[in-house]
């Protein structure tokens, strides 16, 4: 398949939903404040490339966390499967980032740290699911 479909109402349905929406909001907060992280200070000439980027993106993100929840009032709608997936990738890490390192960006981004460890078991079966129905 091309990466969209109707997303598979069985992931979404039996709370993955509730994942997806969580790590799109992470992904755009994440975008947000791209200037506060400590990859961009590292390698501050790619800051206005990625910041950029960040801004195209964000628009995207706001039109998919849409159509999720158009999804979910009974809509047909075409989800982009991959970007679900990059979403979820991007809060995978900076879980695993939080937890690893410490470093308070990491850390304020995720917020609650005693959840992050059943966020990140969530974030697996999601991606998994979405894998099954792409």
């Amino acid at each position: 398949m091309s990466g969209r479909n109707w997303l598979g109402g069985v992931c979404l349905r039996n709370g993955g939903y509730v994942t997806i929406l969580e790590s799109l909001a992470h992904y755009r907060r994440r975008l947000c404040t791209l200037g506060d992280s400590p990859e961009l200070k590292n390698a501050a000439m790619f800051a206005p490339v990625l910041t950029s980027q960040a801004a195209k993106t964000i628009p995207e993100i706001d039109r998919t966390t849409q159509d999720v929840l158009d999804y979910l009032a009974g809509g047909m709608v075409d989800i982009d499967v991959a970007f679900l997936d990059k979403a979820l990738a991007c809060h995978d890490s900076d879980i695993r980032k939080a937890q690893d390192t410490g470093d308070a960006y990491y850390t304020n981004l995720i917020g609650d740290m005693e959840r992050a460890a059943f966020l990140l078991e969530m974030i697996a079966s999601v991606r998994k699911g979405l894998s099954e129905y792409d």
